[in-house]
């Protein structure tokens, strides 16, 4: 039989007790996240019913999300729609008035439709003035003051 010396001997015992130490350490480690993780469900339920209440809980976020998504594209078509753009310009329609008390105000949506309205302010009558806007345009006949605040609303 072949006799292996004793100082070997303690240096494979030394080895294999430090490789052990080492899976214990692993093992523990291993331990606390497992009570972690089971320590989350209730304790009634099996890990199964919980995941399914979990996974319920997911599918009924991303449903809820979808409506949100829906609702956020419905608003958003429809805001282009409101009136976001004003110009307006101030001015003397007449020269025995003084402190710009005409004016021109355009109110345009996203597209740059809308209306221009034109007040014009006098001594003796006032007169407003309404005029449809398409494309940043209008089929009627406007007069500088609307063009500019036309312009100034389109440049927002």
């Amino acid at each position: 039989m072949i006799q292996i010396p004793v100082v070997l001997l303690i240096v494979i015992l030394l080895i294999l007790l430090f490789i052990m130490l080492l899976i214990i350490i692993k093992l523990m480690k291993l331990m606390k996240k497992y009570n972690n993780f089971i320590s989350k469900f209730d304790d009634k339920a099996s890990i199964e019913e919980t995941l399914t209440n979990y996974i319920n809980l997911v599918n009924n976020v991303n449903e809820e999300n979808k409506i949100i998504k829906s609702d956020y594209v419905n608003l958003e078509r429809k805001l282009s729609k409101c009136s976001q753009k004003i110009g307006l310009v101030r001015y003397n329609a007449f020269d025995d008035v003084g402190s710009d008390l005409s004016f021109a105000l355009a109110i345009l949506d996203d597209e740059n439709n809308g209306i221009v309205l034109n007040a014009i302010y006098g001594r003796t009558s006032s007169n407003i003035y309404a005029k449809s806007v398409e494309n940043g345009n209008s089929k009627y006949t406007l007069s500088e003051e609307e063009i500019e605040a036309i312009t100034k609303a389109k440049s927002q």
